[in-house]
């Protein structure tokens, strides 16, 4: 029996088909979705999103972050930006984490809705640059 799989990004449904497992990157920690998954809504972090069929692992994406609502038949991922992890650029996320680690320095701890955006972002680039493919980052 397989899970209704729907990654949806800020312009479009990007992915829309049945697989027999999801794994999504949550604010917590990794959670892996199977048909019958207990209700949840989580925030993700930056990391990936993995597709399971037939017992492979077929597609991998990456999400700087949203929210996955989950039901025991669904799983819909809100992603805020989401790359195929095959179409990551090693240079763009290497530039992103240095920038994002300078914001984050730059930063006033006491200013709470700032500091908060400044470390999503620091998560969300070295999430991208974690999820590149070893040998990918490399070749760069």
């Amino acid at each position: 029996m397989p899970i209704a799989l729907e990654i949806i990004s800020p312009e479009k449904l990007l992915l829309a088909r049945d697989v027999d497992m999801v794994v999504v990157p949550g604010t917590e920690g990794d959670i892996g979705v199977l048909p019958g998954h207990s209700k949840l809504v989580t925030s993700l972090r930056g990391g990936l999103v993995d597709i399971y069929e037939k017992g492979a692992l077929t597609d991998r994406f990456f999400v700087s972050g949203g929210f996955a609502e989950i039901t025991e038949s669904r799983v819909a991922v809100l992603a805020d930006e989401i790359v195929r992890q095959a179409d990551l650029d090693p240079a763009k996320a290497a530039a992103a984490l240095e920038a994002a680690k300078a914001a984050y320095d730059a930063v006033d701890p006491a200013n709470g809705d700032a500091y908060r955006e400044a470390s999503d972002k620091l998560i969300a680039a070295q999430g991208m640059v974690d999820a590149i493919a070893p040998g990918k980052a490399e070749a760069a």
